[in-house]
Parts: structure tokens; sequence; C-alpha cells
């Protein structure tokens, strides 16, 4: 039994929540999300409140209850309070700047590094610190994973992406004999 599927979640005031064919669509201020239901989900608004259930007593339909409920939860959170992740770049020579739809970067390459940032997604880039932001937790994590892979921060001098608060554990390096 799934402990995140059993909950019942209360729907704000500002949000608005429905069903529609097979989507689930959540209104609220800051915008729109609309996700496809799977067949093993059955989701129930009922009082102001969600439910999700599966439909069979399957693995996968019980592995698909959590996840959706989850899912559910970040829509509602997400329309009302923005998803944030921000990026810190370090490194001699290491920049990064917005610049119309995309984000550029030096990463040492002998070429720039171009990333094309979607619609739904605000990226702002200050010195060293990428700051990304958006009402979909799933496209702002993607796209903060998507930068980071592009230069993860290694071990021995701390070069590269890495999130605020990560902490890189650092490697000693040679050693003089």
């Amino acid at each position: 039994m799934s402990r995140i599927g059993k909950q019942k979640y209360t729907i704000s005031e500002k949000t608005e929540v429905n069903l529609v064919d097979n989507f689930i669509i959540v209104k609220g201020p800051l915008g729109e999300l609309k996700r496809e239901l799977r067949p093993e989900i059955e989701v129930k608004i009922e009082d102001n409140e969600v439910s999700v259930n599966p439909t069979n007593n399957s693995p996968f339909a019980k592995a698909l209850w959590g996840t959706f409920a989850s899912h559910i939860t970040n829509m509602m959170q997400g329309v009302n309070v923005p998803y944030e992740k921000i990026l810190i770049l370090e490194g001699v020579g290491f920049k990064s700047e917005v610049k119309g739809d995309k984000l550029v970067l030096a990463l040492g390459f002998s070429h720039l590094v171009e990333i094309d940032i979607s619609k739904d997604l605000k990226v702002t880039a200050e010195k060293n610190r990428i700051t990304i932001t958006g009402i979909d937790k799933e496209l702002v994590g993607q796209f903060a994973a998507k930068v980071r892979m592009k230069k993860k921060a290694e071990p021995y001098k701390g070069k590269g992406f890495r999130y605020e608060g990560e902490i890189v554990r650092r490697k000693q390096g040679k050693k003089n004999v």
C-alpha cells in the first residue's frame, strides 16, 4: 500500500483541478498544467479534495499509485508557488549568460555551449549563478540537470556546475614523494 497514494490532498482556494477525458488539468494564479492519466490509475475530485486509487491490484498499478499522487501534488503546488533551482558555476574563465531564448556557456571548451530554454521556464544568469524558475517541477529539474551535465563539478579543484547547497567532496590529488 502506498502511503503517499492513500492520502487525500486538499485543493487550495486559488487552485482549480479538473478531469477532462484522460487528462488532469490544474489551473492556478501562475498558469496551467496538464498531465495524461494512465488507465491503471483512477483520480477522484470530491469536496475540494483529490484522491488517487489504483484500478487493479497489479504491481505496476501499485507503483504508479504513489507516483501519480506526487505528480498531482507537485502540479497543485507549482501553479501557486514557482519551483526554483540554482546552479553555481565555479572555475576561472567560466561564464554564463542568457541571450534571447538560449543559455550561452563558456566552459573552457574550444566553443561556446548553447542550450535552448523552454518557453515555460525563466532562466537568469548573474556572474556565476544561474537561476531556473518555472511552475512545472519536472521541467525545472530536467533543465537544471541538462545544464549541469555539460560540466559537472570535478573533485580535485571543484570546477564546474553544482547545485546551491551541494557539497562536492574534494580529493587530495598527487602527493610529492
